[in-house]
């Protein structure tokens, strides 16, 4: 059985599933039924296990576990202390969505066997994954234990590179939670690529739902960090920006936000054309699914090519994407032969959603850092280092980090995006792990001005 997605009407008979992601993201309806708890869904050829299918209630407590399993790390070695980096649960615990309704989301907690070495309990951070696609088969919890998930009759190619930050994170003696966000790995419902409050909420609810398990070391009392790159860079960022509200019993004592695409008006344009052009697909496809009033807008305006396009990258992972889509300029995806950024500048209500999606706006409690590649085209550099500015500006403690790295190749998104990720990743853990540890940030927020 495939998952349930929202569906457009075809422009030459029948009905076609779909979704809408343009930054990296942008009737008759109707919905299919969700996976039975028993049923396997299938995505492009990788199976993905029952536990991933939602049950048909909800507990009412966010972050409450709903159920557990153990899952065996792909890389994996015995330890004096146990297997190394760690024993690993796979996890399936209730959030709360953009619209305020109950919704599952998967992830895995790693207890390391590393011992924490810095004072007070062993702490906590929650990974908040890069994009890593849009169907089922790409979620990060799952490439823990797959770190490369291959199908090649179907065309998927999934690879676990978040696995590196957090088996860093173990080696210091630090739980981690990683989340899969809403809709990905859960198959009740296509991930809302991008989404804000769905992304921060997830992270946030990760914490809890570690907590909550009862082979897990840390406690309430145990520091809490967040990490993420990309996609993860703005969903850490976003949770920084929601804890107050949604989560005050979520102390946060340091949070990265690396690359984060704060202001997706600006992200469209970098990604239309990219290696990584299927990110704005999923970006439509989280929009139509977060937003249902806005499919007739996006039906009137996405022909054919574009109906074929959508459906097929909602159960792409970024391999298969690239090699699918790249380079393809979203023009080509409407009617009228404009871009999905031009769409967004027509359409008030398409404006509004996306504008809904703007981080910056709240000031966070926790200290932050915002790193970025001067160079970077893909999350282009200038939003994420607004993101720094206007944090500055609500007198939040921000450290922002510049990555000096040179142009490498326009639109490719491998040099220019993703080397920074790595350029940056030890010294983005080792701030991490200070702020775990007690060490108060200094802000650089005066000179900021000076900074690319």
């Amino acid at each position: 059985m495939k998952r349930s997605r929202p569906f457009f009407p075809a422009g030459r008979g029948g009905r076609f599933v779909a979704a809408v992601a343009a930054l990296t993201l942008l009737g008759g309806l109707g919905t299919a039924a969700p996976a039975a708890a028993d049923d396997e869904v299938v995505s492009r050829g990788i199976t993905i296990p029952a536990f991933y299918n939602p049950p048909s209630s909800l507990p009412s407590a966010d972050g409450a576990l709903i159920r557990t399993a153990p899952l065996k790390l792909g890389l994996s070695l015995p330890g004096l202390n146990g297997p190394l980096p760690g024993t690993a649960t796979r996890l399936m615990y209730k959030s709360t969505d953009s619209n305020g309704q109950p919704v599952a989301v998967t992830g895995a907690y790693i207890e390391p066997s590393a011992r924490w070495t810095g004072t007070g309990p062993r702490p906590l951070v929650v990974l908040a994954p890069g994009t890593l696609g849009q169907g089922d088969q790409c979620a990060a919890s799952l490439a823990l234990e797959n770190p490369v998930a291959l199908n090649l009759t179907e065309g998927t190619v999934s690879v676990g590179y978040e696995n590196l930050a957090t088996y860093r994170l173990l080696a210091k003696g630090v739980a981690v939670a990683v989340t899969d966000y809403v809709g990905l790995g859960a198959t009740d419902r296509l991930h809302t690529y991008v989404n804000r409050v769905d992304e921060g909420h997830a992270v946030l609810d990760a914490v809890r739902a570690a907590r909550g398990l009862d082979s897990a070391s840390v406690t309430d009392a145990s520091p809490v960090g967040l990490y993420g790159y990309s996609q993860g860079g703005g969903a850490t960022a976003a949770a920084a920006e929601l804890q107050p509200s949604y989560a005050p019993d979520v102390t946060l004592s340091g949070v990265y936000s690396g690359a984060p695409p704060a202001d997706l008006v600006k992200v469209l344009p970098g990604i239309d054309g990219s290696a990584l052009a299927a990110a704005a697909g999923w970006t439509v496809n989280g929009l139509a699914q977060s937003e249902p009033a806005l499919r007739p807008i996006i039906d009137a305006y996405i022909n054919d090519k574009g109906r074929a396009a959508l459906e097929d990258v909602s159960t792409r992972c970024v391999g298969d994407a690239i090699f699918a889509h790249g380079f393809t300029k979203t023009r080509s995806w409407t009617k009228q032969g404009i871009s999905l950024g031009d769409v967004v500048a027509r359409e008030p209500a398409v404006q509004a959603a996306i504008d809904k999606q703007r981080i910056g706006r709240l000031r966070p409690t926790a200290p932050v850092r915002v790193a970025t590649g001067v160079a970077d085209d893909t999350v282009p550099h200038r939003q994420a280092r607004q993101l720094a500015v206007d944090w500055c500006a609500k007198g939040a403690n921000v450290t922002y980090e510049p990555v000096y790295l040179p142009n490498l190749g326009n639109k490719l998104v491998l040099p220019n995006h993703f080397l920074p990720m790595l350029e940056d990743q030890g010294q983005a853990i080792s701030w991490v792990t200070d702020r775990l540890a007690g060490k108060p940030a200094r802000s650089n927020c005066r000179f900021l001005p000076i900074m690319p």
